[in-house]
C-alpha cells in the first residue's frame, strides 16, 4: 500500500519551480547534496515558493463570498462552497495536504542536515531560524484547518494532524492531538527565536520570516490558544518595532500590499485569481460597510452589475501573511478578555482613525463609547470581518468565535452550515486517507 510519505517525497524533490532542482535528499548522477549556506538558502526559497494557497479555498467556505455559477471553473470549487468534504466529485479541488508536507520535507532537510553541514555564521543561524519558523507556521495552519479549534480542556484528546520531523521516507504518519501540534509549534518558534538574526526583511524578500514576523506568529498563536497575556505581550513587542498604520484618508495604497507600511510578512497568496474570478462579495459582507465613510470600501470592492467583486487581487504584490493592523486587533481583543475594556477601545481606535473619514470616525466612536464588553467583542469581530475581507482570516475567526450558521445558494439550492457544525473542522482530504490507512 502506498504511504503518504512516499508521495511527499516525490513532491518534495521537485525543485523545478525556481530552478533549484540540482538539490535532492539523495545524490543520483548529476545531482549534488546541499552543503553551503548558499545551497540551503535555495532549498529554503523552494519551501517558501511551494507554500500552498489554502486561504483562497477557505474564503469560499465563509460568509464573505457568493459563488459565480457562470464560469468554467465552477465545478472545481462548488463542493467547497457546499462544505462537502467527503465523497467528492473527482473534479473538486482538495484542500492541500501533500503540499504542506512537501514544504515540511524541505524544512526537515534544512534543520536535520543543514545544521550539520553549513559552516557556522549569521547566515546559517538565519536560515535555520526561518526553517523552524516556517515549520511552525505550516503546523499552525494545518491544525486550524484539520483539527478542532483550540480548547485547553479537550486539546489533548482532540485529533490534530500528523507531525513529521524526520526525513524517513518509510515512516507512516499518525495524527497527533491538537495539544501535541501546538506544543510542536511552540518548540519550533522557541528554536527560531534563539537563532533569528534579521529584525525585519526588506521589501521584495519580505516573504521570509524575521524577528518581527516571528513575534507576529507568536501573537496569533497565543490569541488562538486564548492566552491573553501572551497575546498582548507579543503584539506589544511587534508594535514597538512595526507600529505604523496606513492612513487611508491620505493614501490609496492598500494596507495588504507588500509595499504597505503595514506589511510584516508577505508569503500567502490569500485570494488568488481563481477565487477572485469565481466569486462575488456576499451581501453579508457588503452590508457591514458604510460605503460613504469607510475608506476601505473602494479599495476592496468594485461594482459589477448588481453585485460587487472583491478586488484584493490574486497577484504577488498583494501577498500577505502578517501586517501591523492585525497586531492592534490582537492587542485590543486580549485587553478586552483581560477585563480592560477602556484600553481595548483605545487601542482599536488607532486603527479606526486610519480607516474612516473624520466624520465616519466620530460616528463610530460615538457608537463604541457606550458599549459593554459583549457588545465591543462583537464589534471587534465585525471590524475584523471588514478589515481582513478575503485575507484568509474569516474561516479561522468563525471557528474560534461563534461558528455561526451560514447559507450558500448554489444552482438554486440552499446549502447550510449549521451553527457549531462538525464541518467547521475540515476532513482530511480523500487522497491523503487513501494513501495512509492511519488517517
Amino acid at each position: 500500500m502506498k504511504k503518504i510519505t512516499t508521495i511527499i517525497a516525490l513532491a518534495a524533490i521537485s525543485f523545478t519551480s525556481i530552478g533549484c532542482d540540482r538539490f535532492l535528499d539523495v545524490q543520483p548522477e548529476g545531482k549534488v547534496i546541499p552543503v553551503t549556506v548558499e545551497d540551503y538558502r535555495k532549498v529554503l526559497t523552494s519551501a517558501y515558493a511551494k507554500y500552498p494557497s489554502h486561504k483562497s479555498l477557505s474564503v469560499l467556505r465563509t460568509d464573505e463570498v457568493n459563488i459565480n455559477e457562470n464560469i468554467s471553473d465552477f465545478n472545481v470549487y462548488r463542493e467547497i462552497a457546499m462544505w462537502k468534504d467527503t465523497n467528492n466529485d473527482s473534479a473538486t479541488a482538495e484542500f492541500p495536504w501533500v503540499k504542506f508536507y512537501s514544504v515540511v520535507f524541505y524544512l526537515n532537510q534544512i534543520i536535520n542536515e543543514g545544521s550539520k553541514t553549513m559552516q557556522d555564521s549569521p547566515e546559517k543561524q538565519q536560515i535555520l531560524a526561518e526553517a523552524y519558523a516556517l515549520r511552525a507556521y505550516v503546523y499552525f495552519d494545518m491544525v486550524n484547518l484539520y483539527g478542532k479549534p483550540y480548547n485547553s480542556a479537550t486539546a489533548s484528546t482532540d485529533r490534530g494532524v500528523p507531525i513529521n520531523l524526520e526525513m524517513d521516507l518509510e515512516a507512516v504518519l499518525k495524527p497527533s492531538s491538537v495539544q501535541e501540534v501546538y506544543n510542536q509549534i511552540h518548540a519550533d518558534m522557541s528554536k527560531a527565536e534563539g537563532l533569528m538574526v534579521e529584525q525585519q526583511q526588506s521589501a521584495g524578500i519580505n516573504y521570509r520570516f524575521s524577528k518581527v514576523a516571528l513575534l507576529a506568529l507568536q501573537a496569533r498563536t497565543a490569541l488562538y490558544e486564548n492566552d491573553w497575556n501572551k497575546a498582548s505581550s507579543y503584539a506589544d513587542q511587534v508594535l514597538a518595532v512595526k507600529g505604523e498604520l496606513s492612513n487611508l484618508n491620505t493614501s490609496n495604497t492598500a494596507p495588504h500590499h507588500y509595499m504597505s507600511v503595514e506589511s510584516i510578512m508577505a508569503l500567502d497568496d490569500v485570494f488568488d485569481s481563481a477565487a477572485q474570478n469565481l466569486s462575488f462579495a456576499s451581501t453579508d459582507l457588503i452590508s457591514k460597510y458604510n460605503d460613504a465613510t469607510d475608506k476601505r470600501f473602494k479599495i476592496y470592492f468594485e461594482k459589477n452589475g448588481s453585485q460587487y467583486k472583491i478586488i484584493k487581487r490574486g497577484s504577488s504584490e498583494f501577498k500577505v501573511s502578517f501586517r501591523t493592523t492585525e497586531m492592534y486587533f490582537i492587542k485590543s481583543e486580549a485587553l478586552l478578555k483581560l477585563g480592560k475594556l477602556s484600553e481595548a477601545k483605545e487601542i482599536l481606535s488607532k486603527v479606526l482613525k486610519n480607516r474612516y473619514t473624520p466624520e465616519g470616525y466620530t460616528s463610530v466612536q460615538n457608537n463604541i463609547t457606550p458599549m459593554n464588553a459583549t457588545d465591543f467583542m462583537n464589534f471587534i469581530f465585525d471590524e475584523r470581518f471588514r478589515e481582513f475581507a478575503a485575507e484568509g482570516h474569516r474561516w479561522f475567526d468563525l471557528r474560534r468565535a461563534n461558528q455561526k450558521k451560514i447559507t450558500h445558494t448554489i444552482n438554486g439550492k440552499e446549502y447550510i452550515l449549521q451553527q457549531n457544525d462538525v464541518r467547521y473542522t475540515i476532513e482530511y482530504p480523500m487522497s491523503a486517507k487513501k494513501n495512509n490507512p492511519n488517517l
